[in-house]
């Protein structure tokens, strides 16, 4: 089983994405003594724009985190997790697909 070009490119823009929502997750946590989570949109104000972009990013792993952490001790159902497994890594795509690019753009490549 060989992997195209395009193929290959579409798993390390979905690693990227992963990592870096990871990254921005974790970032947050660090800084604020506080978990990420979509709440953030709730306080309005400049609260909610200041998290705009952090949470843009940051999603996949939100919820991932969110659906693991439910499977777990809310017993939601399979086809729930795996519903959001699936716009995790859509979302996660998505987000690093505009890394590569910002990247490339930086890197003038």
């Amino acid at each position: 089983m060989t992997l195209t070009p395009s193929a290959l490119e579409s798993l390390q823009t979905l690693c990227i994405g992963l990592a870096l929502s990871g990254l921005l997750a974790s970032a947050f946590e660090l800084f604020t003594a506080r978990r990420a989570s979509f709440s953030l949109l709730e306080r309005g104000g400049v609260t909610a724009v200041a998290a705009l972009p952090m949470l843009a990013f940051g999603a996949p792993f939100i919820i991932l985190r969110n659906t693991l952490r439910g499977r777990r001790f809310e017993r939601r159902p399979i086809p729930f997790v795996m519903i959001a497994t699936m716009i995790a890594c859509g979302w996660s795509l998505m987000s690093g697909r505009v890394a590569l690019d910002l990247a490339h753009m930086i890197a003038g490549a």
